[in-house]
């Protein structure tokens, strides 16, 4: 599962953005006359002199129609210069953001999500209180309350409970927003078994299903454990969980263009993949045991971008992912997944759409949008996809405060640096954000949203930037202004200086479902030497450390970690790194 750009050109470095989380939930009163309650979430992507702000709001209460404003009061000197999906305008340090015209009502459940660009300067303290249509936030439903409180923290996953979720009441827009996820009882207390592990132990991670053995657990020392899809499913209902999420992994011709994640699936195998993984991965998930459950399906990773990027005449191109292109297994495979999986009205599917540093450029971008329309459309329906993810299981960094494709140096833009290589894109968010806007208007729903796999791109600790370089040479300030510390952005296996993201988080941005946690940290992506195993793993090169490298990584070191284990077993050595250079930290 190896995204690998093909520019001929070398990336040297790319950067992560700080970001610091400050989150309050509270319940919002729509009218005198309605059943007030709402949810309201505050979140801050913040450097040193500014920052973006999101914030969604979820009517709990009363219909609210003929329009809708939050108001608020900024402690400090922050000023908004920009916002969207709203109309926001500020008087001294009272601010109101009113609803877009196409928005003006918001249904009981219904979830309005607007954001801004500000400036600040000293300390950037969150609003102590909020207001929607006039009315103090008061921290419950019914009638309001005089007082009101703003929490600040990080999200975590809140300790399981015994009792099950409330039936769900069909597919919702966002399976995310207001639900517990599921916490692996395996990767838990593996994560605990190192020390300092209980700090995030109890987030949410996805369980990937890449190979048939795993749909009903294997024994011994697996990379899945014992645990089958089943048994997940019923301890997701033990926990009391409101979603969970699995990764489908196990496509013909599997991982066409690197080794590490090599399948057990042969490239002509289509129809093994239909009957003998899907179909029963489909059968259990169908049970009316788990109807209560959001299940989320994140469909075959790093497939569909290989048929733009490593195909015909392109640097990337190997013979395997000809064959998957010529043969269609990979368009067929996925749509038939989307069709079976997308079936059930607790399901969610979200298919991965590879990472900013692979599609990032012209040239891939619109292509590899258009494939994966054709996927959805082999489904049978462009509704079986309810969104798409991007960065699964990469380091690309989620915002870049310093280095943007409109910054300047030396009279030149960043896009000419060796780094960024005339990409379009310098940061994951955008990226995303963009790629749906371009998903939308070839097709798909309008209502598809994102997921950012945030479990290894934060680049904290010593090494992290802290402000913007103040060179003239454009190669010298990208290189001290990236957050992102790998030796190469084409560099994907087990990176050395990486360290936890975003913690999971619903709705953070526009657009975007979720950052999640799809590849649980500490799994490793592959072998540093060759491992003979029986899951049909290979040896990739890149994740030899003393590898000097291919034209597709600019004839660079890979940045590995050494002695690592194959692909999904456990790596105490990586995620103790993870936990040190986590951003934000622990």
């Amino acid at each position: 599962m190896r995204p690998i750009p093909t520019r001929a050109r070398a990336l040297t470095a790319a950067a992560a953005v700080g970001v610091v989380a400050a989150t309050g939930a509270m319940a919002v009163a729509t009218s005198a006359s309605a059943a007030a309650g709402c949810r309201v979430n505050y979140t801050v992507n913040q450097w040193s002199t500014g920052f973006t702000g999101n914030v969604t709001v979820t009517n709990l209460g009363d219909p609210i129609s003929g329009g809708w404003n939050l108001t608020w009061t900024w402690p400090g000197n922050q000023q908004v210069t920009q916002g969207w999906s709203s109309t926001i305008t500020q008087s001294g340090a009272n601010v109101t953001a009113t609803n877009p015209g196409w928005a003006a009502s918001l249904a009981t459940n219904g979830t309005a999500n607007f954001g801004f660009n500000a400036n600040y300067s000293g300390t950037n303290t969150a609003p102590a209180s909020f207001s929607l249509n006039g009315t103090v936030c008061n921290g419950q439903t019914g009638s309001p309350s005089p007082s009101a409180s703003v929490s600040t923290s990080t999200s975590t996953s809140p300790s399981p409970s015994t009792s099950n979720p409330p039936p769900p009441p069909g597919k919702v827009d966002n399976p995310y927003a207001g639900a517990k996820g599921y916490v692996n009882s395996e990767w838990k207390a593996k994560a605990e078994s190192v020390s300092g592990g209980s700090r995030i132990s109890s987030n949410p991670t996805a369980v990937w299903i890449d190979r048939i053995a795993a749909i009903n657990g294997t024994s011994g020392s697996s990379s899945n454990g014992s645990m089958g899809v089943r048994d997940h499913l019923d301890a997701a209902l033990a926990q009391g969980a409101g979603y969970i999420q699995f990764v489908i992994y196990n496509l013909p011709g599997r991982d066409c263009a690197a080794l590490a994640s090599n399948g057990e699936l042969g490239p002509n195998e289509l129809p093994r993949y239909k009957a003998e993984y899907i179909d029963p991965i489909a059968a259990i998930q169908a049970d009316t045991k788990y109807r209560n459950l959001r299940i989320i399906n994140i469909v075959e990773i790093d497939s569909l971008p290989n048929l733009v990027t490593n195909v015909g005449s392109a640097a990337g191109a190997t013979a395997t992912c000809d064959t998957m292109k010529a043969n269609g297994g990979y368009v067929q495979g996925i749509g038939y997944a989307l069709n079976k999986l997308g079936a059930l009205a607790n399901t969610y599917n979200y298919v991965d759409a590879a990472h900013h540093g692979w599609i990032g450029w012209d040239s891939n971008f619109n292509p590899t949008a258009d494939i994966m329309l054709e996927a959805a459309r082999a489904s049978g329906n462009v509704k079986n996809v309810h969104g798409f993810i991007t960065n699964t299981a990469n380091y690309s960094a989620l915002r870049e405060p310093f280095v943007q494709p409109t910054t300047t140096v030396g009279g030149q833009s960043v896009r000419q640096s060796k780094w960024v290589d005339w990409n379009q894109y310098t940061d994951e968010l955008t990226f995303a954000q963009a790629f749906r806007n371009r998903l939308v208007s070839i097709g798909f729903d309008s209502g598809i949203g994102m997921l950012i796999d945030t479990s290894r791109n934060g680049w904290g600790g010593s090494a992290r930037p802290t402000a913007a370089s103040t060179s003239t040479n454009v190669d010298t300030y990208v290189n001290e202004s990236r957050i992102d510390r790998r030796i190469h952005a084409g560099n994907w296996c087990n990176q050395a200086g990486a360290g936890l993201g975003e913690r999971p988080t619903a709705a953070p941005a526009t657009g975007i479902d979720a950052y999640v946690w799809v590849k649980p940290p500490g799994e490793s992506d592959g072998s540093s030497k060759l491992i003979p195993n029986t899951e049909g793993k290979g040896f990739d090169q890149m994740c030899d450390p003393a590898y000097t490298g291919n034209a597709r990584n600019g004839n660079s070191m890979s940045g590995a970690l050494a002695d690592a284990p194959i692909s999904g077993a456990f790596f105490p050595a990586q995620l103790t790194q993870l936990m040190a250079n986590a951003y934000p930290a622990l």
